[in-house]
């Protein structure tokens, strides 16, 4: 006899049909002397706790085919729910009681199957299942509260397990968070019965947890204290909070602050940036420091700061260069002079505090003569000639004498050197240092005499022959000492010791060459109607010729003569030459030369 679990509805249209059978062996052995078999007239009981029901109307089940099913209902009350027994009866005490057993559930709403996690996103099928054991009672289903849920398709189909039929409605979905807590409901009607049977469920929704907000300041300053809160939304016991607090942050705490929430469905995260306000840090130079003049100079100063600084480079007060809300400032010189070494400052600043960086810039040069190098005399014959020169690095200083094939060098007696001086020394202001040799000459000055200053270093020379400063007088009456040019001698005629020096020079170095004199035909030097030079600044200029009173002895056509006759210069008036006292002239291009004194002791 097979068994299995028969369903019923409740109530006066619920029946249910109990699934059994039965079987006899086809040739029994029996005890010796009985032969005859009694299994035509076999009697089915089906016992309820011990209560036979015996053959009643409820049996559909045709025993004769080894059939014994037995239909309960309707109407199917709840008290009738429980085991059933079968037994078989013979006759007298021929009897024998299974022990197998088959149970009814009288139902009074539909078995749901729900499944153990519902995970939002993910397809989801609930199963509404409801006994089909009256023939003449088939259930209707319907599923109630699916209106707003998404990807929904229903299904339904009949199941039989060991004789006990179902229908099995089935939903399936695509749940979401905002689903959990949705009701829906399965709901049963039968034929010809006003009666509905309704089960029904929450959705239990499970999801990965959701960062809700992240608050906290975007900017604080360095030294403050910085507190982050983190909202989560999880499924239990809903919304958690979680703290992040910073005692003292500094720039290092800069950066991407996550919050992360994860379970076994997944992560989420939400992020927020902090930035600390700081003062500019001390700056950084990048670059070259030292050059030589005429190299290029490229350097730059940073200064670490939030928010970014503005950043200048000055030198004194004057800004060579700027960078504004730049964390660098980059200053670029093509080719370095003299004048751009010095001291220079770099300064960041912000609304939080500055900072600042001195430094210096070196540039190397070839000496520079400066304009305190001349001879003066100092009386009794003798005279005080300094030589002064500029460089980087300091500069060897010397004192040739031409005419007496001479240099004189530190270690000469006659020869002094004072310490280095540094700043305005330099040309231009700069950093160079200035050096100065002074040399005495004694025992009396030859007419003929020229000193020449010389300095020198690693990078170039330079050479200039001095001028003589007199303040009062100069030597002998009638005789000019020049300037750069020598000793010019008497007027009217050309000393054969008379020399002509052409001197170039630039920042890198000096050049200079003694002039030879050329004199067409030969003719001698101060001949009357003769080419007494070239070059300006001379006494003759353009072919002017000098020679006897009113011959042509000057510049553009003026004439020369008696004293009391116009000497002039472009229009300027020279004055009348002759009488001791009169002004022999005041504009440029003059026998006078910046304070230098010509003719008569004394005379102007």
């Amino acid at each position: 006899i097979f068994w299995g679990v028969f369903r019923g509805w409740s109530g006066s249209p619920g029946c249910a049909t109990a699934p059994c059978s039965w079987g006899r062996p086809s040739a029994p052995s029996w005890p010796a002397g009985i032969t005859q078999f009694f299994g035509d007239f076999l009697q089915i009981f089906l016992g309820f706790f011990g209560y036979f029901l015996g053959y009643f109307s409820g049996l559909v089940g045709d025993p004769g085919l080894r059939d014994c099913s037995l239909q309960l209902g309707p109407p199917l009350s709840p008290e009738l729910a429980g085991r059933y027994y079968c037994r078989g009866d013979l006759g007298g005490y021929n009897q024998y009681s299974f022990s197998e057993h088959t149970t009814l559930e009288v139902m009074e709403e539909p078995v749901l199957e729900v499944p153990a996690e519902l995970v939002a996103g993910a397809v989801a099928e609930l199963r509404c299942r409801v006994p089909d054991s009256c023939p003449r009672q088939r259930p209707r289903l319907r599923w109630e509260g699916t209106e707003e849920l998404p990807e929904v398709s229903e299904s339904e189909r009949r199941e039989d397990a060991a004789g006990a039929g179902s229908v099995v409605a089935r939903l399936r979905f695509r749940p979401r968070r905002e689903d959990g807590g949705r009701r829906l409901g399965c709901q049963v009607t039968l034929p010809n019965s006003s009666l509905a049977f309704n089960a029904g469920v929450a959705l239990d929704v499970q999801y990965e947890p959701q960062v809700l907000e992240v608050s906290g300041p975007s900017e604080a300053l360095e030294g403050s204290q910085v507190d982050f809160g983190c909202q989560v939304l999880r499924e239990e016991p809903g919304v958690a909070s979680l703290p992040l607090h910073l005692a003292q942050v500094s720039p290092q705490d800069s950066g991407t602050y996550t919050c992360v929430a994860e379970n076994r469905h997944g992560r989420h995260n939400r992020s927020l940036e902090l930035h600390v306000a700081y003062a500019p840090r001390p700056p950084v130079l990048n670059g070259t420091l030292w050059v030589v003049a005429g190299d290029q100079v490229s350097l730059t100063c940073a200064a670490a700061s939030h928010p970014a600084p503005i950043v200048t480079l000055a030198r004194g007060r004057r800004v060579v260069a700027a960078a504004v809300y730049e964390p660098q400032v980059r200053l670029e010189l093509p080719a370095a002079a003299p004048e751009d070494g010095g001291e220079y400052l770099c300064r960041a600043e912000n609304q939080h505090g500055a900072s600042s960086l001195a430094f210096n810039v070196t540039v190397e040069y070839p000496p520079v003569l400066l304009p305190e190098s001349r001879c003066a005399p100092l009386g009794d014959g003798a005279a005080r000639c300094v030589c002064a020169a500029a460089a980087l690095p300091l500069p060897v200083l010397a004192f040739e004498l031409p005419s007496l094939n001479l240099t004189v060098a530190e270690g000469h007696r006659d020869f002094a050197l004072t310490a280095p001086g540094g700043g305005p020394g330099g040309p231009g202001g700069g950093p160079g240092e200035a050096v100065t040799a002074v040399l005495t000459l004694r025992g009396g000055l030859e007419p003929r005499l020229a000193v020449l200053c010389a300095a020198r270093n690693g990078h170039g020379a330079a050479r200039m022959q001095l001028r003589f400063h007199h303040p009062a007088h100069l030597g002998t009456p009638g005789h000019t000492w020049g300037v750069y040019l020598g000793y010019l001698g008497t007027p009217g005629g050309l000393e054969p010791w008379l020399a002509v020096l052409c001197a170039a020079r630039n920042g890198h170095g000096a050049a200079r060459m003694q002039l030879r004199f050329h004199h067409p035909g030969e003719a001698p030097g101060g001949t009357p109607g003769h080419t007494w030079g070239y070059l300006e600044d001379t006494w003759a200029h353009l072919g002017g010729v000098f020679g006897l009173p009113g011959h042509t002895w000057g510049h553009l056509g003026f004439v020369f003569g008696s004293p009391g006759h116009t000497w002039a210069h472009l229009g300027h008036s020279w004055g009348h030459l002759g009488a001791p006292g009169h002004t022999w002239g005041t504009e440029y291009h003059t026998w006078a030369h910046m304070g230098d004194v010509f003719g008569s002791p004394g005379h102007t």
